[in-house]
């Protein structure tokens, strides 16, 4: 078992235990102030159409931010961190929410819970997604996860010979996600009422990046590694020469190393990760990396070894 391991489940199931505290704590400080039962579940309108007692209430929520947590702490990766905080995250700031929600209430059946709950859950959950991801750095990587070595493959080429290699490369469900985002988009905006429409700008944020990820271009030539999506010159991301420190290929699981598909960022590492299988993984001279799964990576890993070596960082 790696020596991380603890460490890493004792930071899996940390956010869950704050939001325990907190949500024990304020239960017991509103306590008085609770109808019994309480509004536990809402029409999309936000009306309440669903009731709990206060006890049943109290020992459900625990039980779910409990099981949760134990869950995490057990499965969670290293890559994977910043998932256990954003979940406690969005469970916690739901409950609380909730609880809120009841305060005061002389009849259960009037409380609402309006829509916006869910953003200001999501917003937490992004907030606790950036401490996981941040406290990432205090777990050192597994075996698996360590940088390849040195003396990665080579391309012959003379002292005056110029090459270059570029391959296309793309995603299928990424690009029918972000097809189904954009046109959700409109109708969402059109048929919802409001203010749940504004949930239907959603479509943006995931449609266009995502289409801009579905399908790259990666090309390696004197300027160094160089992507950009297949459509369009810009936007464009460059690993130049004089930062490459080596260049290797590498089978990676898009779930299990980098947390998911699309543009990944990590502690140690980032990546374009459009599915899982052969990557091509170069080493910065700061000591990160970064991978792009693309066919073909052991030429494009070969001759970007030899023309950093031309250019004297290797």
């Amino acid at each position: 078992m790696n020596r991380a391991t603890p460490r890493l489940r004792a930071l899996a199931a940390l956010p869950f235990v704050l939001v325990l505290v907190a949500h024990l704590l304020l239960f017991a400080l509103w306590y008085d102030r609770l109808p019994d039962p309480l509004a536990t579940h809402f029409g999309g309108g936000g009306d309440a159409n669903g009731f709990t007692g206060r006890a049943a209430f109290l020992a459900v929520s625990t039980a779910l931010i409990l099981g949760l947590g134990a869950c995490w702490t057990l499965l969670v990766r290293r890559t994977a961190l910043w998932g256990a905080w954003a979940t406690a995250g969005f469970t916690g700031a739901l409950l609380t929410l909730l609880v809120r929600d009841n305060l005061d209430a002389v009849d259960a059946a009037r409380v609402e819970s309006p829509l916006v709950n869910l953003t200001v859950a999501a917003g937490v959950a992004g907030v606790f997604a950036a401490a996981g991801h941040a406290l990432t750095r205090l777990v050192p990587p597994t075996d698996a996860e360590a940088p390849a070595v040195d003396g990665g493959p080579r391309l012959p080429l003379g002292a005056s010979e110029i090459a270059g290699w570029t391959r296309a490369t793309g995603s299928r469900p990424l690009t029918a996600l972000a097809v189904l985002a954009l046109v959700a988009c409109p109708v969402v905006l059109l048929l919802a009422p409001w203010p749940a429409a504004l949930l239907g700008l959603l479509g943006l944020v995931i449609g266009v990046p995502g289409l801009a990820l579905a399908r790259v271009r990666v090309t390696v030539d004197r300027r160094g590694l160089t992507l950009r999506p297949a459509f369009a010159a810009r936007p464009r991301l460059r690993v130049p020469l004089d930062e490459v420190a080596g260049a290797d290929v590498r089978d990676v699981d898009a779930l299990a190393d980098f947390g998911g598909w699309g543009y990944r960022v990590w502690a140690h590492r980032t990546g374009v990760v459009l599915r899982s299988g052969e990557a091509l993984v170069v080493r910065r001279t700061g000591g990160r990396e970064f991978a792009v799964t693309v066919p073909d990576a052991r030429t494009a890993a070969a001759l970007l070894n030899t023309l950093a070596e031309r250019h004297g960082k290797v």
